[in-house]
């Protein structure tokens, strides 16, 4: 893991999201990049500079954030991109390799109604990125137990993995597995990649409306400080994909979640 990215927004709380990136970063010896994006559009005749302008100020509210972490010795550069967000993920993962993108949800308040707000939910829903949901004000600690939910064990590519491989490996973390059978699955979905189990001597099956539900009736039981799901139209976001934001009411979880990619439609 070389490559991690963390988008800073207007939030108040963006410095603790990059303090966990840090802290995390720094047992894979990893570089942190902080990005901000901006929108500018410059008419004919309007000021030629005001897009440099922007982005020094984008530049000076990235440094303010960065002032106040703790570097521990990690390197952070920055990154800002004029434009949507994400194109500019995709410009800067081509450009460098983003090995793992870290966000806050939009609030921890179960009286706040939504779980992911837009950016963070297109982040998680129209990129390929793997990436990290870190709730507000959570302090680094290592991983020891991992609970990785899915629907389905198929995956085109065992690389897929290499996120958790490497959390796995790095703080020698326990690892469930958690195969929810939902309505309209198949035999196949029922096949875990041999890479998949290789991670776990544990699995549990479950039969259940949605992925998330079986994550929550196991959720108790397990007790892990980390998620781990699969990016898929098929898979834990399922009913959500029409729409960027994700309610608490739909999916609401106080640890980290590791959201993996998977294109198998």
């Amino acid at each position: 893991m070389n490559n991690i990215l963390v988008p800073i927004g207007t939030s108040p709380d963006s410095s603790q999201t990059l303090q966990y990136a840090v802290d995390f970063a720094s047992n894979f010896g990893a570089q942190v990049y902080v990005m901000d994006v901006f929108n500018v559009t410059t008419a004919v005749g309007s000021l030629a500079n005001v897009e440099e302008k922007v982005a020094k100020s984008s530049k000076e509210h990235l440094k303010e954030v960065i002032d106040q972490v703790d570097t521990k010795g990690v390197q952070i550069k920055m990154a800002t991109y004029n434009g949507d967000i994400i194109d500019g993920l995709k410009s800067i993962n081509k450009e460098l390799g983003i090995d793992l993108i870290i966000i806050a949800p939009r609030s921890n308040d179960i009286q706040e109604e939504l779980y992911l707000g837009n950016t963070s939910g297109r982040i998680i829903k129209q990129t390929e990125i793997p990436t990290l949901i870190v709730p507000k004000g959570t302090t680094f600690t290592p991983v020891k137990k991992i609970l990785t939910a899915f629907g389905s064990g198929i995956l085109k590519r065992s690389s897929i993995l290499t996120p958790l491989v490497m959390i796995k490996n790095k703080f020698r973390s326990e690892v469930s597995l958690l195969l929810v059978k939902r309505p309209g699955y198949t035999e196949d979905d029922l096949k875990v990649n041999t890479a998949l189990m290789d991670l776990s001597s544990h699995l549990s099956i479950t039969e259940n409306g949605t992925t998330y539900l079986g994550v929550t009736e196991y959720f108790q039981k397990e007790h892990p400080d980390m998620l781990c799901v699969f990016r898929r139209k098929r898979g834990f976001f399922k009913k959500l994909w029409e729409k960027n934001t994700i309610p608490k009411s739909e999916f609401f979880v106080k640890i980290p979640v590791l959201v993996l990619s998977v294109k198998k439609d």
